[in-house]
C-alpha cells in the first residue's frame, strides 16, 4: 500500500521548473500556430507543433516530479486539471499525426495553457479529504473522459466555423484541401471521439457513485446532477447519431452542449476547492 498523502506536504508543492517550460512553449506553440493558419506558412506550422511536442515532454516530466513529491494526478482537482491539460495536448498531437488539424492547434494550445496555469498557480485551498483507490480511479477516468470530450469539442467548433465559411464562399484553403471531404472527416473524428470519451465518462460516473456511496456521501450536492446532465447529453448524442443518422451541424452543437456541462462541473469542484 502506498503512504497516505500529507495535506501540508500537499499544499507546500511548488510548481517545478519543468512547469515553467512547459508554460512558455505552449506559449509559443499557441502564438506560431495562429500566425502560420493566418499567413498560410507551412514552415511555421511545423516549428509550433515541434513546440508543442517539447511543451507536452516538458509537462510530463512537471507531472513526474510532482509523483516524486507523492503528489498523485488524481489526488485533488488542481491536479487533475494539470493531467487534464497534458492529456488534451498528448490527444491533439495523436491525432494531427494522421489528419491535418491546423486550426485545432491554434485553439487548443491556449486553452492547455489557461488550463496548466489555473492548475498550478490557483490557490491551494483545503487539501481533498482522504481519496481510496476507487476515488483516483473515478477522478483519473472522468479526466480522462472530460479531455476526449475537449478535443471532440474543438473539432466541433471548427466544423461549424468551417461549414459557414463555405456556406458564405468564404472558404480558406489555407484549412482543408476539400471542403466537402474534410468537413466529413472533421464529423466523423469528432463522433468517434465522442463515442470513446462517452465509454470512460460512463464507467467513471458509476466508480464515482459507488464511491459516494462508500463514503456515506450525498448525491444532492450541485456537481452530480450537472455530472448526470454531462452524461444523458453524450448518451442522447450517441443515440441519435448510431439510431437515427444524425450528423453534422446538429450533432456539433451537441458536443458543444454536452463540454458546456463538463466544464460546469470542473468549475464547481474547482471553485469549491479553491476558495
Amino acid at each position: 500500500m502506498t503512504a497516505p498523502l500529507d495535506p501540508d506536504r500537499l499544499l507546500s508543492v511548488t510548481p517545478s521548473p519543468a512547469f515553467w517550460v512547459a508554460a512558455v512553449l505552449y506559449g509559443v506553440a499557441a502564438l506560431g500556430f495562429l500566425i502560420a493558419f493566418l499567413q498560410n506558412r507551412p514552415g511555421l506550422l511545423r516549428a509550433a507543433r515541434a513546440v508543442l511536442v517539447c511543451a507536452f515532454v516538458s509537462h510530463g516530466v512537471d507531472i513526474g516530479w510532482r509523483g516524486v513529491e507523492r503528489v498523485h494526478p488524481a489526488a485533488s482537482v488542481r491536479e487533475a486539471l494539470g493531467f487534464l491539460a497534458w492529456i488534451i495536448a498528448g490527444g491533439y498531437l495523436a491525432a494531427s499525426l494522421r489528419y491535418r488539424l491546423d486550426l485545432a492547434g491554434a485553439v487548443l494550445a491556449p486553452v492547455v495553457l489557461g488550463v496548466l496555469a489555473a492548475a498550478r498557480l490557483s490557490p491551494a485551498g483545503t487539501p481533498q479529504e482522504d481519496i481510496t483507490l476507487l476515488g483516483r480511479i473515478h477522478i483519473s477516468l472522468a479526466t480522462i473522459g472530460v479531455a476526449i470530450f475537449a478535443l471532440a469539442s474543438a473539432l466541433a467548433a471548427i466544423y461549424l466555423l468551417e461549414e459557414r465559411n463555405l456556406k458564405r464562399k468564404k472558404f480558406d484553403a489555407r484549412s482543408f484541401k476539400n471542403p466537402d471531404a474534410s468537413l466529413d472527416a472533421l464529423d466523423a473524428l469528432s463522433q468517434r471521439l465522442v463515442q470513446a470519451g462517452f465509454l470512460v465518462f460512463t464507467v467513471a460516473v458509476a466508480l464515482g457513485i459507488a464511491w459516494v456511496s462508500r463514503r456515506g456521501g450525498s448525491l444532492a450536492r450541485p456537481e452530480y446532477p450537472v455530472a448526470i446532465v454531462t452524461w444523458m447529453t453524450y448518451a442522447g448524442l450517441v443515440a441519435v447519431r448510431l439510431g437515427l443518422g444524425w450528423r453534422g451541424r446538429r450533432t456539433a452543437w451537441l458536443v458543444l452542449g454536452g463540454f458546456a456541462a463538463a466544464l460546469c462541473v470542473l468549475a464547481i469542484y474547482f471553485l469549491r476547492r479553491a476558495l
